[in-house]
């Protein structure tokens, strides 16, 4: 009897957790959205996309779609930090594997040269000092992960972008600040609330079968 009300007690300590969103598996994972805008005066072009972050894998998935650039892609870089959020510009952080120019089809993970349109999308490992540019790693304590530390930070802080340059606009054309993309937590509290009176049910009954032994 000892041993089922221990597990009674820690299930329900576990079910009060859950409920009161103090512990959830979602914290190890972050999402910024990246919404495209012109850079430059006469610049064209528009794009969506999003950042997401395993800090316990240690990646950042890219995930974006351009289109409508007034000149050719010839580059792409996420840029940090900047002095304020939203607004001004930084030193390369993290540089893209390019892909060679058409008619060759873009190899996975590499961000399509010479086009007005397209996508990237890749998954990049924050553990490797290169996946930074020497810079910024340097700028951090010059290992990956200061860098990782740096980088997230100022994804949080909004002073991180993501530029594309054109053959038109070779400082940059289109370009995202990172937006954090808030976790939805609200269910949170009813997951905890059904286990613990799923538990309640459990011991009571368990309470039950005692007596009547």
């Amino acid at each position: 009897m000892k041993a089922n009300f221990f597990q009674l007690i820690t299930g329900a300590a576990i079910a009060g957790t859950l409920g009161s969103g103090v512990f959830t598996p979602a914290q190890a994972i972050q999402v910024w959205s990246l919404n495209f805008v012109p850079e430059a005066t006469g610049a064209t072009g528009t794009g969506t996309g999003s950042l997401t972050y395993d800090d316990v894998a240690r990646t950042l998935t890219i995930a974006s779609t351009f289109s409508g650039l007034s000149g050719t892609t010839t580059n792409a870089h996420i840029h940090a930090p900047t002095a304020s959020p939203g607004t001004g510009t930084a030193g390369v952080a993290v540089p893209f594997t390019l892909s060679p120019l058409p008619p060759a089809i873009p190899p996975a993970g590499s961000f399509p040269r010479g086009v007005t349109s397209g996508s990237y999308n890749a998954v990049l490992n924050l553990a490797l000092d290169s996946t930074y540019s020497t810079a910024f790693r340097n700028n951090n304590g010059g290992t990956a992960s200061g860098a990782e530390s740096a980088l997230i930070s100022s994804f949080n802080a909004g002073t991180a972008y993501y530029n594309i340059h054109t053959s038109t606009f070779a400082g940059g054309e289109i370009r995202a600040f990172a937006t954090a993309v808030p976790w939805e937590t609200d269910a949170l509290p009813v997951i905890g609330s059904t286990v613990l009176f799923g538990l309640g049910v459990w011991g009571k009954r368990k309470l039950v079968q005692t007596k009547q032994k």
